[in-house]
């Protein structure tokens, strides 16, 4: 089998390192796949479950700082000749154009993945563009990144892909009403990200406000954790919880943190808020679309290729709008039939592009071209 060596910067489990685990069992039937990660985490820990081999390798010093780039770039070399790869894939922006600057001095082909939509400098620009192949994970994430003068040629779009076994349309169980000791009929309105400024957290509260001033029987439930430990997310995170804490949010919004039961918790919801200010092709959509949840969700980048109709799954709402997406909530709290018809639609969706076994084929096929090339 051919060595792939798949560099990740982070041993946490965001958007890009669910999506790299839910591939990897299919590619191993093909590929010898091992992952370089930092020591500890949920990431590694979910490889130690999949059987996937795992090298210590960390972009922070023991001092916990990051390493200069001389340092990373020396690290770099030296994982790939103790890892010996055939191929190099890069699971970030960041780690795709750590690669780049070293593609001169690597002994194999490498790849990166933009999972991002971030404004680049030229270096950086110049560092991705030296990759032999680059992944975007939705057109509007190629497109993105080719307006930043990287090269069309090299940039290809590979979805995302979702577990259709484990999530999956079911009824409430009621579990989480009874978790949060509300009434087992309250309409939840569930919403799932980290607590960061481009997830639109802001936003979707003041909509909820809007919706919760005059109806008193649905509750918000936020499902994720701020990662960022600089001052304006940590004051970002303050203010959310003030305005939370208002009325007429005021003990109507229920904060449960990073869960690892996420396809539990999402038949629980009566739909799925999403006021993303910036979103290449979310995760959560895609699970809360196989689980038959309907969505209202901001119809920003890749958002629109999960759902290019309305009913395929969500009501879409302009950026920063947050009287339409109020709008859009009252819409489907008020009509149970939509409700089912998106739900439906969704699963639909999720089932014909955004499969497992179509996504690890995908990525097969990029790992067998460049191997061949």
């Amino acid at each position: 089998m051919k060595q792939i060596l798949v560099l990740c910067e982070f041993a946490t489990r965001s958007g890009g390192e669910n999506s790299l685990l839910a591939v990897l069992p299919r590619l191993a039937s093909e590929f010898q796949l091992t992952v370089a990660a930092p020591a500890s985490g949920p990431l590694v820990t979910a490889l130690g479950e999949l059987g996937i081999e795992h090298l210590c390798w960390d972009v922070r010093g023991p001092d916990g700082g990051r390493r200069s780039p001389l340092e990373l770039e020396e690290s770099l070399s030296q994982l790939v000749i103790q890892g010996r790869p055939d191929l190099l894939h890069a699971n970030s922006l960041s780690m795709s154009r750590l690669v780049g600057r070293c593609q001169a001095l690597l002994d194999c082909p490498a790849m990166g993945h933009l999972r991002d939509m971030l404004n680049l400098s030229r270096t950086a620009v110049r560092d991705i563009a030296s990759l032999d192949r680059v992944l975007a994970v939705s057109d509007a994430t190629r497109q993105w990144f080719i307006d930043r003068e990287l090269p069309a040629s090299r940039l290809f779009t590979v979805y995302n892909g979702v577990d259709l076994e484990r999530f999956v349309p079911a009824a409430s169980d009621g579990s989480l009403a009874d978790e949060l000791d509300i009434p087992a009929d309250a309409p939840l309105l569930g919403a799932v990200g980290q607590l960061v400024q481009r997830k639109g957290w802001r936003q979707m509260l003041d909509a909820v406000s809007t919706v919760f001033a005059s109806d008193p029987d649905p509750h918000l439930v936020i499902i994720g954790d701020r990662w960022s430990l600089k001052q304006e997310a940590v004051l970002y995170e303050e203010e959310l919880r003030q305005q939370a804490g208002s009325p007429p949010l005021a003990g109507r919004v229920h904060w449960l943190g990073y869960r690892e039961d996420v396809s539990h918790l999402l038949p629980q919801f009566s739909m799925l808020l999403h006021a993303a200010r910036q979103e290449p092709l979310g995760r959560v959509l895609l699970e809360a679309a196989a689980c038959g949840i309907p969505v209202v969700a901001t119809d920003v980048g890749g958002t629109g290729e999960i759902f290019p109709g309305e009913m395929d799954g969500a009501l879409l709402v302009g950026l920063d709008d947050s009287r339409q997406l109020a709008d859009a909530i009252n819409r489907l709290l008020g009509d149970g039939e939509l409700q089912q018809q998106l739900g439906r639609g969704g699963r639909a969706r999720a089932g014909l592009s955004f499969s497992i076994p179509r996504a690890a084929e995908a990525l097969a096929t990029h790992y067998r071209q460049l191997l061949s090339g």
